[in-house]
């Protein structure tokens, strides 16, 4: 009787192993591709650098109009 008891346990932790190491697909998928960027989106260098400055001379920034990445060379102009 132990040893089927023995054996019993024995298959049931190696069965619960094989099905802990088979869960960790999501460590190995790839990172998501970078997003082109938009003429939407803010340009965060500039934000950071006027309040950087705004904060070392004692002046509080509220953005009306939050400051927009260049328009590059590639992307196509509304010109109608």
């Amino acid at each position: 009787m132990s040893a089927s008891l023995r054996v019993a346990v024995l298959s049931l932790s190696i069965l619960g192993l094989a099905a802990c190491a088979s869960t960790g697909g999501t460590a190995s998928a790839p990172p998501p591709p970078e997003r082109a960027p938009s003429v939407m989106d803010k340009d965060q260098a500039y934000i950071a650098a006027v309040e950087r400055i705004a904060r070392i001379r004692g002046i509080q920034v509220q953005w009306v109009n939050m400051p927009r990445l260049p328009r590059s060379e590639t992307d196509p102009q509304d010109d109608n």
